[in-house]
This record gives C-alpha cells, structure tokens and sequence, in this order.
C-alpha cells in the first residue's frame, strides 16, 4: 500500500527530530527525507511548526499519553492499582533498546512553556496528570489534586533519569508513588512484576 504524502513528512519528522533538535531540522531537510515536492509539502503543511504540532498530536493519538491510559484501564479495575501502572509502563518503555526521550518534555525543554510548541507539549502533558487526579479521586485519596502534581513530578522525573542512563528510575520512582498514595490516606502494594508491555507502545 503506498504511503501518502502527509504520512511521508510524518515519518521523515519523527526520524529527524528523534535525531536532533527541532530547531535544527529545516523545512528543506523534511521535504528531501520525505521525498516529497515543496508544493506538496506547503500543500498539507503551512510551516514546520504545524509539522511539529501534528507530530505531537499522533504521539498523543497513538504512542505516550493514550497508550499510558489505556494499559492502565486494561490492567485493573481498581484505582489505585492504576496510579502504579503508570510507573510499569515508564519501566517497559525506559528498558527498550530503542529509548529515547518523551517528545513532549524534549519539545517542552527546547522550545520552552511560552512558544505555542511548549504550550502544546505542556498540555499533553497536563493530561497524564489529569488522568492522576481523576484515579486519585475516584480511590479516595486526600488532596487529589495536590496528589496528582506531586505523582505527576515523579513521572516526568523518572523520563529524565532515563535519559542520563537510570534504567531503574521508574522502580523507583514508583516505590516513592507507593509511599505518596499513604501519606494521602491510600494503601499501595506494589506487585513486583517487572515491567509491562505497554512499554514497547510508548514513544
């Protein structure tokens, strides 16, 4: 099946920018990897920061956020049990051959929180924080919403460990979530199998 134009100048985005800087990569490298005409490319694009946003949106869609929410509601039922899984599915992803830094906070990091690419970026990532609070609520814990910004910098502190190289960081990690879910009036048992295959969906 042949793959469309729009797909093309994804695919060349996502490898370009898994390789570099956003800043770094042109307009011109994009349409050159994609193999695409630059009318083509003006076609189903304005500029490279719509290039980046629509890169962002199908990390979302299909690969980081969704995915994290997802293996959560097909482990368990219970909320609690779920604020945890969040932390099995970092681990799957931090342990990958293949690991590379969340797309979401690199753009965040780069383009920083007032740039509309920073501004997107936080509000993926406001997401995953958004899903805490909902799990937190729904198990009972005091202060959900103080719960779900305390567990949401232990994420994102995981990611960048990972990056300098901790494959333990979200065991970690998720024994601090463990103690965090106590001292807001749960109880967390951590299971201790290892990390989950919702990793390997994790971009």
């Amino acid at each position: 099946m042949q793959v469309g134009a729009r797909e093309r100048i994804l695919a060349a985005a996502d490898e370009l920018f898994a390789q570099r800087s956003i800043r770094d990569v042109g307009v011109n490298e994009l349409i050159l990897r994609a193999g695409v005409a630059k009318a083509t490319f003006y076609g189903h694009f304005a500029s490279k920061d719509d290039v980046v946003l629509a890169f962002l949106e199908r990390c979302h869609q299909s690969l980081t956020v969704e995915a994290i929410i997802a293996e959560c509601k097909r482990t368990t039922d219970d909320p609690t049990a779920q604020l945890l899984v969040i932390f099995d599915v970092l681990d799957g992803w931090f342990r990958r051959d293949d690991f590379q830094a969340c797309a979401f906070v690199s753009t965040m990091l780069e383009m920083g929180p007032t740039h509309p690419l920073g501004e997107a970026s936080i509000s993926y990532l406001a997401q995953v924080r958004d899903f805490m609070r909902t799990l937190a609520a729904d198990a009972g814990l005091d202060q959900p919403d103080e719960f779900a910004r305390s567990c949401h910098i232990l994420t994102k502190g995981s990611i960048i460990s990972a990056v300098e190289g901790d494959r333990e960081a979200a065991v970690l990690a998720q024994r601090m979530a463990a103690s965090l879910i106590s001292v807001h009036g749960g109880s967390a048992a951590l299971a201790g199998s290892g990390p989950s295959a919702a990793g390997k969906l994790i971009h």
